[in-house]
C-alpha cells in the first residue's frame, strides 16, 4: 500500500508560499508558509500534519491492541504535539507527545497499559519517526 501527497513552494523562505495536496483529495492546494509554520497565521504546516497522522495512527493501533486483549473501546481521544526545535544550523522534529483519553468499559488496567505501550511503539507513524529516508530528485534550470 502506498499513499501520496505533494507540495509546491514558490519564492524565498520568509515571503514565499506553498500548497499541500493529499492524494485522497481531502486537502487540495492547502496553503502553508513561513508564517503558518513559525508564527500563528491561518493555514497548515508539516509538523501539524505529522501530529495529525501520529494521533490517528496511534488511536487505530490501540484499538487493534485492545481487541487482541479482549477489550473494546467506546472512545479513544488521542492528540499529538510535535515539537520543532532549532538544532545546530537547522531545525529538527525532536519529539511527538501523545495524549490519550480512553473510555473502555470493563477494562483490565494492566492489560490496557500494555496495549497502550504496544500501540505507542508499534504504530507505523511512531516507527516512521525513526525511519530510513530515501530520496529521488530531478533538477530543472
Amino acid at each position: 500500500m502506498k499513499r501520496k501527497a505533494s507540495a509546491r513552494w514558490e519564492g524565498n523562505l520568509k515571503q514565499g508560499k506553498g500548497t499541500i495536496t493529499l492524494g485522497s483529495g481531502v486537502l487540495k492546494d492547502t496553503k502553508y508558509s513561513f508564517s503558518t509554520r513559525f508564527e500563528d497565521s491561518p493555514g497548515t504546516n508539516p509538523e501539524e500534519l505529522i501530529a495529525a497522522a501520529h494521533a490517528g495512527c496511534f488511536a487505530m493501533a490501540l484499538s487493534a491492541q485492545l481487541e487482541a486483549a479482549g477489550m473494546t473501546a467506546r472512545r479513544l481521544d488521542a492528540s499529538a504535539t510535535v515539537t520543532l526545535e532549532k538544532v545546530g544550523d537547522g531545525f529538527a522534529v525532536t519529539a511527538s507527545h501523545l495524549v490519550l483519553a480512553a473510555k473502555v468499559p470493563g477494562a483490565d488496567r494492566e492489560k490496557f497499559e500494555k496495549a497502550v505501550e504496544a500501540a505507542k511503539t508499534g504504530c507505523p507513524i511512531s516507527k516512521l519517526l525513526n525511519a530510513k529516508i530515501t530520496l529521488d530528485f530531478s533538477l530543472e534550470s
